[in-house]
């Protein structure tokens, strides 16, 4: 099933770093418990008028003859935080608009007798709203807190709301390049409201050699009601871990 990264974790690394303008990144994990690759490319710029934050998530298990030949799911999220008032009180102030969206696949090409093959929609939502980032004196420690107004494209919702909270802390317990960030998120899907959070730690490993674009680490994919996960579980609540390693560009 898809996985959603963390959205706005790039703001935090930015804001520490001070000097850079861009990153874009590659995350490569390995989900123990939907037994799959995942890959995310993401991006952050930043300018005169505010930030630019995407993500693109593809799953691999896109099966013929018990082989992986493609993609079977992708997600994509594009998120601008507008603000003209930087340098003010305000500065720590964004307005934010927002795009979700993906398609999928489920079971085998190759026609396995009682298995059936087919595909389905992730509707077409469209957030705005308003962003608070707060952070420490050296930018080491920040949080991104977040209440945006969702609306599903064919898919009403008793609350069309999402609550966000994002969280970055960098040099963890005085380690240098050990990093703990993550996300959660609550909103309303039609009737049910759900509840998403990827908790993350990474290790800078290249920082050892030369190679400061090298991370490994990890996540843990913590969720209720979410992607139709209670269906294949049993369980409206799931915990599912992920192993993985992020190229910075």
């Amino acid at each position: 099933m898809l996985k959603k990264t963390i959205l706005a974790v790039a703001v935090a690394t930015l804001a520490m770093t001070q000097v850079a303008k861009a990153q874009t990144n590659l995350q490569v994990f390995y989900d123990f418990g939907r037994k799959h690759v995942t890959t995310t490319l993401e991006g952050f710029h930043t300018d005169n008028w505010g930030n630019t934050f995407f993500f693109v998530d593809y799953d691999y298990n896109n099966r013929d003859e018990n082989k992986i030949i493609s993609p079977n799911n992708t997600y994509f999220e594009i998120a601008r935080c507008l603000n003209f008032w930087q340098d003010t009180k305000l500065g720590g102030l964004s307005l934010q608009v927002e795009y979700n969206g993906g398609f999928g696949t489920w079971g085998n090409l190759n026609g396995t007798p009682g298995v059936n093959y087919g595909a389905f929609p992730v509707n077409n939502a469209f957030l705005f709203g308003l962003d608070y980032f707060f952070h420490s004196k050296d930018f080491k420690n920040t949080l991104n807190l977040k209440v945006l107004y969702k609306q599903f494209i064919g898919l009403k919702s008793n609350v069309p709301l999402q609550f966000t909270a994002v969280w970055g802390l960098q040099d963890l317990f005085t380690l240098p390049g050990l990093r703990f960030s993550g996300f959660l998120d609550v909103w309303c899907e039609g009737n049910k409201v759900v509840v998403l959070s990827e908790p993350q730690l990474w290790y800078n490993i290249g920082r050892l050699f030369g190679c400061d674009n090298l991370n490994i680490g990890g996540e843990i994919e913590l969720s209720y009601n979410f992607a139709g996960l209670e269906a294949s579980t049993g369980k409206a609540f799931n915990v599912l871990p992920c192993l993985g390693a992020k190229w910075v560009f």
